[in-house]
């Protein structure tokens, strides 16, 4: 049985801008290291500080975060930042992984206000995963970023991208000003559908507004600025008519786990029911959404909401944050917590249904 990793990452270095085009050299992003940051380096981007590229640790200080989580989270630089995708290539074999579905990092946040800047970054970043697509011989599919601040730049970016591996296309539960089920996106929606790509909305915040807002007083911690709006979104999503509109359009809801079903789709039960309509038994299902559980979930409970057809898990390799596992997929079945079959369905059939792999 194949094995799918739904959430896995590349961490981008500034090797990652060498395939952006020669114009658009003067848009490529930099590495800075400020003063009193403990090692931290960030992107800096038309004169702005946009998020952290890495924490500089050793290979002790990484053993260290992994035995006080429990939790593996060690990976080498050459295979989460692609330097040497044979060795990402042997890591998955090692991690007994056939498949891993690489999302982004830096676009967590949003990386400028200004489309000329973003056609650019992002060009550079889906040709480099292009090349990493190429290399990995298939088992390395990916998440496009699109330049969304220009609608018919996206759509011509998206062709590429479908052309060379991608299988999805990368979104935050707020893009900007806008909400994801904004009518803005429908011709992307549209695009997407035709060509089998489903939306990737991963764990992020694509409102700086927000960001500085929900980051007061927060102790550092990221729960409200980046998995709060992916918990939102959903239930957005299944409040609008952006489902029926796009009936073959297809959602994975990445990194914020999976025990947060139970109450959204309770809520939207109530919702329905005050509006005089009732909502589908599996909803997740009906409307073709598709979540990422983590280890420490519930899982044999929230299959009562979202069905055993519908939850898929991820390593969030290359990360070292509550999230990661690299282990996740052998640690979900050595909990026993549920059935062969159902361990089947989120390890290979449902990812592969979602993200539409041969």
């Amino acid at each position: 049985m194949p094995t799918i990793d739904s959430d896995a990452h590349v961490v981008e270095s500034e090797r990652t801008w060498d395939f952006m085009e020669r114009a658009d050299q003067k848009y490529r992003p930099h590495v800075v290291r400020p003063n009193g940051e403990g090692g931290a380096e960030y992107w800096f981007i038309d004169g702005k500080i946009r998020g952290l590229v890495r924490i500089v640790m050793t290979a002790q200080e990484m053993a260290d975060v992994s035995e006080r989580t429990g939790r593996d989270m060690r990976t080498p630089k050459e295979t989460r930042e692609m330097e040497n995708v044979a060795a990402r290539v042997r890591h998955m074999d090692q991690l007994g992984i056939d498949i891993q579905v690489l999302y982004p990092t830096m676009f967590i946040e949003q990386i400028t206000e200004k489309p000329a800047w973003e056609i650019a970054i992002c060009r550079g970043y889906n040709r480099w995963l292009a090349d990493i697509y190429a290399q990995g011989r298939g088992r390395l599919r990916w998440i496009c970023v699109l330049p969304l601040l220009d609608m018919a730049a996206s759509l011509e970016e998206l062709k590429f991208c479908a052309r060379h591996g991608a299988c999805g296309v990368f979104m935050r539960g707020i893009e900007g000003h806008r909400l994801i089920t904004d009518p803005y996106f429908y011709p992307l929606y549209d695009e997407m559908s035709t060509l089998d790509l489903a939306v990737g909305v991963h764990v992020g915040n694509g409102s700086p507004q927000n960001i500085d807002l929900v980051s007061q007083y927060n102790g550092g911690g990221s729960f409200w600025k980046f998995r709060i709006p992916v918990i939102g979104a959903f239930h957005s999503v299944l409040m609008s008519e952006v489902p029926c509109l796009f009936p073959k359009l297809r959602f994975h809801w990445a990194e914020a786990a999976a025990n947060w079903v139970p109450y959204v789709v309770k809520d939207l039960q109530r919702r329905w029911a005050t509006q005089g309509k009732e909502l589908p038994e599996n909803p997740l299902k009906a409307y073709r959404q598709f979540v990422s559980c983590q280890t420490d979930d519930d899982v044999d409970y929230i299959f009562k909401y979202a069905g055993e057809d519908n939850i898929t898990i991820g390593t969030d390799y290359g990360h070292n944050d509550q999230s990661t596992e690299v282990e996740a997929l052998r640690n979900l079945k050595e909990k026993g917590d549920i059935s062969p079959s159902q361990y089947e369905k989120i390890i290979y059939h449902n990812p592969k249904a979602l993200f539409a792999l041969a």
